[in-house]
C-alpha cells in the first residue's frame, strides 16, 4: 500500500499548547516503526495541489486569503484555527497528497493508500477555514475523481468524532458524492443532525449518524450497519475515508469510548465495502486524533488492516 507524507506537514506551526501539533505525525511514524509496519509501506512524497485542483472546491479568493496570511508570517483565523508562515504550503501539500493518492489508486498502482497529513481538512467549508482546517483535502480529492476520472459516484465516510460540516456543505447539493458521518452529538461544530440529508439535487446523499457521548465499539458497529445499507444502495466507484481518531477513549477533545481495536474493525469494514463496490480501491486521509498514544495505535491498527488487504 501507499503511504503519503511530506516535510511541510511538520512545519505547520499552531503554537504552544495547541492539540493539532506536529508531534501527532511523529508519534504515528514511531508507532508504525515499532510495530514493524513502516518498512512494508511504499512511501511517497506528494506535490502540492495546483490552484486548478484546489478551486474545484474553494473559490480563488479563499486561496488568495490563506496564502496572503501565510506570506505575512501567519495569524489567527479564529481561536482554534491558526496559520503560520508554512501553513498554506502544508495545506496545499495535504490536498496534493489526497489527490495523488486517489490518482495512484484509481490508476491501479495500489489498491489502498493512507495520507498522514496536517492540517486536517473536513471542517473547511467552500469559503471558510475553521476547526483547525484550511483546505478540505478529502473534498478536493473526491471532486478531482469526478472531474478528472469521470466517476459518477464517490463515497466519503467520515468517522472523526466531530461532524465534517465542511465536507457536508461542499457536497450537500451534489449527487456525485455520498457523504456519511458518524460523530458525537452535541459537540463542535454543532452540525450533523440526522435530519440533514442533502439539498435539492443532492437530497439523500448526506447521511448523518449522531451518537451520544460514551458510545463504544458496539454502538459504532450498529452505526456502520446503517451506513452499509446506504453504501450498498449507492454503489460507489471509489471510497474515501476522513480518518479521524478522536473518538478514541483516550482523546481529550471528546467523550467517546472507541478502542484501538474498534478502529481496526472500522477499517476492515471499509475495506470490505471497497472490495464489494470499488475493486478494493480505498484512500484514507488523516483528520483528527489528539491523544498521541490513542492516535498512533489506532492509525497502526488501520494501516495494518490495509496492508493485509493490499497484500492478499
Amino acid at each position: 500500500m501507499l503511504y503519503f507524507s511530506h516535510p511541510s506537514f511538520l512545519e505547520h506551526d499552531t503554537g504552544p499548547g495547541h492539540p493539532e501539533r506536529a508531534e501527532r505525525l511523529r508519534a504515528i511514524e514511531a508507532r508504525l516503526r515499532a510495530d514493524g509496519l513502516w518498512d512494508r509501506l511504499e512511501h511517497r512524497t506528494p506535490r502540492a495541489a495546483t490552484l486548478e485542483e484546489i478551486t474545484l472546491v474553494h473559490p480563488p479568493s479563499h486561496v488568495v486569503a490563506l496564502r496572503a496570511l501565510s506570506d505575512v508570517g501567519g495569524g489567527s483565523i479564529d481561536a482554534d484555527t491558526l496559520v503560520s508562515a508554512a501553513s498554506f504550503g502544508a495545506a496545499a501539500h495535504a490536498a496534493g497528497a489526497a489527490v495523488e493518492a486517489c490518482r495512484a489508486v484509481h490508476d491501479g498502482e495500489s489498491r489502498t493508500a493512507f495520507c498522514a497529513v496536517r492540517p486536517p481538512g473536513h471542517h473547511a467549508e467552500t469559503a471558510r477555514a475553521m476547526g483547525f482546517c484550511l483546505l478540505n483535502s478529502v473534498a478536493i480529492a473526491a471532486r478531482w475523481l469526478v472531474r478528472e476520472r469521470g466517476l459518477e459516484r464517490v463515497a466519503i465516510i467520515d468517522w472523526d468524532v466531530h461532524h465534517g460540516n465542511g465536507t457536508q456543505e461542499i457536497f450537500e447539493r451534489d449527487r456525485s458524492v455520498l457523504y456519511a458521518s458518524i460523530h458525537q452529538h452535541p459537540l463542535y461544530p454543532g452540525t450533523g443532525s440526522a435530519a440533514e440529508t442533502g439539498v435539492g439535487e443532492g437530497a439523500g446523499t448526506t447521511l448523518n449518524i449522531p451518537l451520544p457521548a460514551g458510545s463504544d465499539d458496539e454502538r459504532y458497529r450498529e452505526a456502520f450497519a446503517i451506513i452499509a445499507r446506504r453504501i450498498d444502495e449507492y454503489r460507489p466507484q471509489a471510497l474515501l475515508i476522513s480518518a479521524g481518531f478522536d473518538a478514541h477513549h483516550r482523546d481529550p477533545l471528546a467523550s467517546m469510548q472507541v478502542t484501538t481495536e474498534g478502529f481496526g474493525w472500522m477499517m476492515r469494514w471499509a475495506l470490505g465495502r471497497a472490495a464489494r463496490h470499488c475493486d478494493g480501491r480505498l484512500v484514507a486521509v488523516l483528520e483528527g486524533g489528539y491523544d498521541l498514544t490513542g492516535l498512533s495505535a489506532s492509525v497502526a491498527a488501520c494501516v495494518g488492516a490495509m496492508l493485509e488487504a493490499d497484500e492478499a
